[in-house]
């Protein structure tokens, strides 16, 4: 069953004004209600979508993701440490033709890797014509075009690991913002870690105290612009691995939306 969010609840997250000089209203409240609109639906429910994605649909609500996130048709959008593929595919089909997706895989991952990474798979599936793979390290984070949006879901932890680097994550954080319009979003949603743990969970338990993303990515120069809590999990108390069978897909995430100043230097 294809995910139902209010869709008047919801509209003003997608106004979004790229000349704005202040920050516009937090978002809305996620509700259960209208259909969502044609065009998103129409992504949720492509036949090209593996039926393994689908089934994955009610514990990672894409469509109130991509609502929040402000992504809608002719957007240029970088999708960060695809995976394989997941929102790739969703949002090739929500910015339609006239929009393009970034799949950026890191370098420091592909390095490591015997075979080509998962989400090539999508890029060279002639269903997402408006996919294209970008491999590199991620302190040289960039696309050949200025974006609408950068989004990351369940990596940013990533940045701090051993298994990455870690990465010069100031470094990365101005690559973002040096990459988008001004005006435009950086999406960051990761596992929680508990309140005041910092990086002590990155590597043991894949999590990351939310506090520590918006001081990083504050301190590149991005204005907090809200927060989605449609994937938070109270059940969860954030002691094991996200990895361990008592939570695996139902662990608390943060949704974190930032803006780049409307006025900021390209």
């Amino acid at each position: 069953m294809t995910p139902r969010v209010s869709w008047l609840a919801l509209a003003a997250v997608l106004t979004l004004t790229a000349c704005a000089t202040t920050p516009p209203p937090p978002p809305p409240p996620v509700e259960a209600g209208a259909a969502l609109p044609t065009w998103l639906d129409a992504a949720l429910t492509d036949p090209s979508r593996p039926a393994a994605d689908m089934a994955r649909d009610v514990g990672r609500r894409p469509g109130e993701t991509v609502l929040f996130a402000g992504i809608k048709p002719g957007m240029k959008v970088a999708d960060l440490i695809p995976g394989a593929g997941y929102f790739t595919r969703i949002f090739s089909k929500a910015v339609g033709p006239r929009g393009r997706v970034y799949a950026y895989v890191p370098g420091e991952f592909a390095a490591q890797a015997n075979r080509d990474p998962a989400v090539t798979v999508v890029t060279q599936d002639p269903a997402y014509a408006n996919t294209r793979m970008i491999v590199d390290t991620m302190p040289r984070f960039s696309a050949p075009e200025k974006l609408d949006v950068v989004f990351t879901a369940q990596n940013y932890h990533d940045l701090h690991t051993t298994r990455m680097g870690p990465v010069d994550v100031p470094a990365f954080n101005r690559a973002v913002f040096r990459a988008l319009k001004p005006g435009g979003l950086y999406v960051v949603i990761d596992h929680s870690a508990q309140k005041g743990s910092g990086l002590s969970a990155v590597n043991s338990f894949h999590r990351i105290d939310p506090a520590v993303v918006r001081r990083e990515v504050e301190a590149a120069g991005f204005i907090f612009d809200g927060q989605g809590e449609f994937l938070r999990e109270p059940k969860d108390r954030m002691n094991v691995s996200v990895v361990d069978k008592t939570i695996r897909g139902e662990t608390d995430q943060f949704v974190y939306r930032f803006r780049k100043p409307g006025r900021a230097r390209r």
